[in-house]
């Protein structure tokens, strides 16, 4: 048995794991499993593995969240929906055939589809979601009796039904492909290593060594959630997981509970940005610009680290104005001990980054990973039995096996090994509490990717809306044309798009819309492909933490028992200088390894280091001492200055720097003994 399962051992039990029961348990696991065995050999058309993937997930939300609280009620509804997904399935040839011409059982269906969507959507996610898709959709179905600019040629329902529920740009559009392959690969991913005990690895890391220090408590939220997401995209799960032991834990030493909560609402969706496994949004965002998803984790790197910097700065600052010290040294694990007990969990992370940077695709490298995670918690199940040795050969030989040119035998090894493995548990001592494990993590994986799953489905609403009038168009016209007076004034109004949107949507449909509409005007206006598209990416993690509904924020309160809206408020505070760094990269690509040469990119890196420190004073009022009203301000300015890159600009902003330091740190001196 892999250490730290133990106490999660009845949530992996038939019957209970992931939130299922009974046979809801068993259609998580077959969903699951179907999932894994279309990314691994293709044997189904990609339109048809769309279908059954949002098949899966009606049936599943449906059951879950029955109409009326009646249980037969969804179970009749999902099954609707399930049928429509295999719908495409039984007459994938037909509708090829006849694409565009729909017969009456198309219309059926597509209507069907369309409806059970929106119904699945608000369900899992509130009316905010479905009524900005329901809006586009009356565009598109009734939009040529708007006035002026604003109203398209006309078209009918069928030509509508046909673009959403048949066509490769509505319901089973892009998002819902990214959701279908590299989402829920990774999602399974860091479920299955979240089982296997990573949490309690990145934990007790954090705490050895950051435990003890000043304001320790909140360094380890920040320490722990930052590795959280390298195998976990989910700002909200991070929340729900990590902050489970992190905000109890900096409530007991001396921090608020609004600031508690806030410090881990900012670290966790800052996980969406941190690479190698980042949000689901990357993965989206790779198809929709047509560039390798290694890219984006390169452009994602320094701003996801000057992310963490700045909650980190800030959760200091914070502890040395309210006094605040770590725990007893002693009452921390040893860091080294831990990762040297669990060291092994590391290494699917490893190859992963490795196969990624390498050149492999992201479904590639996922799989890969996935597999040898597998491979680890069945090996560790069968240690006393084999022998340490053997598996740990066993693992190398596989590393090999699916590292080479050979990719569907290499995987199939690993999948023969894996039931050899699981028939070996079956009968072995301890075996069958390593299996409920992996079956539990297979049902987890399924049960995550609801709400991203359904959300890509619903939002290719708004993208097969926007393609068919063409209304994307007069949006980014409309962009350009202020662009041309002010690229900040465009920007601007790009950040309160998608803070507003992201006010009661999540970041997936917040970044589609916003980058469907303003992401190519800033093209436009000379701002590089991927740093338009981080951009608003940025923006949609921010509007997470902004009040008045910030979904981090209400995922933190029940944990903190404190209000949502002053730990939304405490996050905002705590990630300010998040809302500045993509502006940086705006004006200093670099910043995104998007141009320049690496004394560019170190140059802009300095500057944002420096402005987050002022940021950081700004904000908590302290540095080395209390900071004056009059050195807040001056702070304020410089951190200001530094963000454009212009020679003038950053050349005043980094005097009033250095006149700052020269002016505090003797003040600090005179004021210590005191």
């Amino acid at each position: 048995m892999i250490a730290g399962s133990t106490p999660d051992a009845q949530l992996q039990e038939p019957g209970h794991a992931g939130g299922f029961s009974g046979a809801l348990f068993w259609i998580a696991v077959i969903f699951s499993t179907f999932q894994i065995v279309t990314a691994a050999f293709s044997p189904l058309s990609s339109s048809v593995v769309r279908a059954v993937h949002v098949g899966f997930l009606l049936l599943l939300t449906f059951t879950l969240h029955p109409p009326l609280r009646r249980g037969w009620l969804g179970w009749i509804m999902g099954s609707l929906a399930f049928a429509a997904g295999l719908y495409h399935w039984v007459f994938e040839a037909q509708l090829v055939q006849r694409a565009g011409e729909l017969t009456r059982a198309d219309m059926v269906v597509g209507v069907l589809s369309i409806v059970l969507v929106f119904e699945a959507a608000r369900r899992i996610m509130g009316l905010a979601l479905p009524l900005i898709c329901l809006a586009f959709l009356g565009y598109a179905l009734f939009g040529e009796h708007l006035p002026g600019a604003l109203a398209h040629r006309g078209f009918g329902l069928d030509q509508v039904v046909s673009q959403l529920g048949f066509g490769t740009e509505g319901l089973y559009g892009t998002p819902t492909y990214v959701s279908s392959s590299y989402i829920f690969l990774f999602i399974l991913f860091g479920s299955f290593l979240e089982q296997a005990g990573m949490i309690t690895l990145f934990t007790d890391f954090a705490l050895g060594l950051f435990g003890h220090a000043k304001g320790g408590p909140a360094k380890v939220a920040v320490v722990s959630s930052g590795l959280m997401g390298t195998i976990n995209g989910s700002g909200v799960a991070n929340v729900v997981t990590t902050g489970q032991f992190t905000i109890p834990l900096m409530k007991r030493f001396g921090y608020r509970a609004s600031f508690a909560g806030g410090v881990e609402a900012c670290a966790s969706m800052g996980g969406q940005i941190m690479p190698p496994v980042m949000g689901a949004v990357a993965f989206i965002m790779a198809e929709t610009i047509n560039v390798p998803y290694v890219e984006i984790c390169k452009a994602a790197a320094i701003p996801a680290l000057l992310y963490f910097l700045t909650a980190f700065v800030m959760v200091h600052l914070e502890a040395g104005r309210a006094g605040l010290v770590g725990l007893p040294k002693e009452q921390c694990p040893n860091p080294w001990a831990a990762l040297r007990l669990r060291w092994y969990l590391i290494l699917p992370l490893a190859v992963l980054v490795w196969l990624l940077f390498a050149g492999y695709t992201p479904l590639f490298s996922g799989m890969v990973g996935l597999a040898l995670t597998v491979v680890l918690i069945f090996g560790a199940g069968l240690t006393p039995l084999l022998g340490r040795r053997v598996l740990q050969l066993l693992f190398w030989v596989l590393i090999g096996l699916a590292a080479s040119s050979f990719f569907r035998f290499g995987i199939l090894a690993i999948m023969l090994l894996c039931a050899v493995l699981g028939t070996a548990l079956w009968f072995a001592k301890g075996g069958r509490d390593t299996l409920r494990l992996a079956l539990g993590a297979l049902a987890d994986g399924a049960r995550h990717a609801l709400p991203v799953g359904v959300a890509c489905a619903l939002v290719g609403v708004i993208i097969g809306s926007l393609t068919l009038t063409g209304a994307a168009t007069s949006f980014a016209g409309m962009v350009i044309q202020l662009g041309q007076d002010s690229l900040l004034l465009s920007l601007l109004l790009t950040m309160l798009v998608c803070l507003v949107l992201g006010m009661g949507i999540p970041t997936i449909p917040n970044y589609i819309i916003t980058s469907s509409l303003a992401a190519p005007a800033l093209l436009q206006l000379g701002v590089p492909l991927i740093v338009s598209h981080m951009f608003v990416f940025y923006f949609g993690i921010m509007a997470d933490l902004t009040p008045p509904v910030a979904l981090a924020a209400f995922a933190a309160a029940p944990i903190a028992r404190e209000s949502p809206m002053k730990i939304g408020l405490q996050a905002m505070r705590i990630a300010i200088a998040g809302f500045v760094v993509p502006f940086m990269a705006v004006y200093a690509p670099a910043l995104m390894l998007q141009g320049g040469t690496w004394w560019d990119t170190a140059y802009v890196v300095v500057k944002a280091v420096l402005a987050i420190l002022l940021w950081g004073g700004t904000a908590i009022g302290y540095w080395l001492v209390p900071l004056a009203w009059y050195e807040r301000v001056w702070a304020f300015v410089a951190a200001a200055l530094l963000i454009s890159a212009v020679p003038l600009t950053d050349g005043i902003g980094l005097l009033m720097t250095a006149a700052l330091v020269l002016w505090h740190v003797p003040r600090a001196r005179r004021i210590a003994p005191a």
